[in-house]
């Protein structure tokens, strides 16, 4: 083992993806990480679960951001705006992830494990959300209903971008893909 360097859990993050990309998810194994890191798994438990919080370890953060984002609203904003408002800084905060975003989302594309715990950190996100909104006075089915509503215009947004060519910002695209919820649900 060579002497300590910092960022372990970044240096973990992104020998995870590598290998992850290299020779696919399910044939990776915690140890192989742990070396390309240059740590033990040891530390690699310190830091993570198991192999699948590796690609979901900003979930918190995101959470807390929008969470956040969202309380900051002015408090005269309509339950969707407020939302709206919470989405705003994705693009800032996901400007210099484009592209080990694009391969975590080809790995979790690939296996139907990693599928259904994005699902349910989505879940858990609109769940925080909901519970801001009412934080705010908002009533149910209304909190439920914008948090799940925003939530899937992140999603949309995401994917958008991450397909994309990278020159469209993630708050740009956001706002198109709310203005176009609100379309449709107006009937336009």
């Amino acid at each position: 083992m060579s002497r300590w360097e910092p960022n372990g859990r970044g240096r973990l993050e992104q020998a995870a993806l590598e290998l992850y990309v290299e020779r696919g998810y399910e044939q990776t194994t915690v140890a192989e990480i742990a070396k390309r890191a240059g740590l033990t798994e040891r530390t690699f438990f310190r830091h993570f679960a198991d192999k699948r919080e590796v690609l979901f370890g900003g979930a918190e953060a995101l959470q807390e951001l929008l969470v956040s984002r969202l309380a900051e609203a002015p408090a005269s904003a309509a339950p969707i705006d407020a939302v709206a408002a919470a989405l705003d800084p994705l693009g800032a905060h996901f400007r210099a992830l484009r592209e080990p975003a694009r391969l975590r989302q080809s790995v979790i594309a690939a296996n139907t494990e990693l599928q259904e715990r994005e699902l349910i950190k989505l879940a858990s996100l609109a769940a925080a959300l909901a519970g801001a909104l009412r934080g705010r006075g908002v009533g149910e089915p209304a909190a439920s209903l914008a948090a799940e509503a925003g939530v899937a215009v992140f999603r949309v947004a995401f994917e958008t971008w991450i397909g994309g060519n990278g020159e469209r910002d993630l708050s740009e695209i956001a706002r198109e893909s709310l203005a176009e919820l609100r379309s449709v649900t107006a009937g336009t």
